[in-house]
């Protein structure tokens, strides 16, 4: 997916500054929602190409873009919301959350947001949701590719701190080892309890 269709397509329309923006980490049972929110030049100088839905990439790719993504975009930003606050709202609403303050921290803002899937957020700024955008808009794979690296990283360094869930190995999703792991030794403090309650309650320890 080099060429970007729908940030031409809006630029013709006056809106100069696209944001894609696009989650990762809605399913796990443990970690937070990490979304990312990107301005993709339009000079031709600053094309990245490559950019594709990050689940369609290999590791190494993707953190090679995402190098590329923060060196020549014209604005990103990374935003974390954690396992109280989904616990607190609901995975739904945590994701929007997070979506809308990854988009109200970049500078320069954007006037125009682009997000994956079917999501509506909170912001005055007009948008339009796209299914499968991360596939077809290069601004919302360029987000799903940095949220994805983001959050692979930020999982490996709970590995270290919770070694007993090999985070490093399943990111937080329910794995059967992962799963046997909370059976057998309860959860922690990054678990998403309300996405736990088949494996494990508050009578077991934690």
């Amino acid at each position: 997916m080099d060429e970007l269709t729908y940030e031409r397509e809006y630029a013709a329309r006056g809106f100069f500054a696209v944001a894609g923006v696009d989650e990762v980490g809605r399913g796990p049972l443990a970690g937070p929602v990490v979304c990312a929110a990107v301005i993709l030049s339009l000079d031709e100088a600053r094309r990245i190409p490559g950019i594709d839905d990050s689940k369609k990439l290999s590791a190494k790719k993707r953190a090679e873009l995402a190098a590329r993504i923060r060196e020549n975009a014209r604005a990103w930003a990374i935003e974390e919301v954690g396992a109280q606050v989904i616990d607190e709202i609901n995975i739904l609403q945590a994701t929007r959350l997070c979506m809308k303050r990854a988009v109200e921290k970049l500078s320069p803002p954007a006037d125009m947001v682009l997000t994956d899937g079917n999501m509506t957020l909170d912001i005055a700024l007009p948008q339009r949701s796209i299914v499968k955008g991360d596939a077809l808009v290069a601004s919302i794979g360029a987000a799903s590719i940095l949220a994805k690296v983001h959050r692979d990283a930020l999982m490996c360094e709970y590995a270290k701190l919770y070694p007993a869930y090999a985070f490093e190995r399943n990111a937080g999703y329910g794995t059967a080892a992962h799963i046997a792991a909370i059976r057998e030794v309860g959860i922690c403090p990054i678990h998403r309890r309300t996405f736990v309650t088949k494996f494990w309650d508050e009578r077991q320890k934690n």
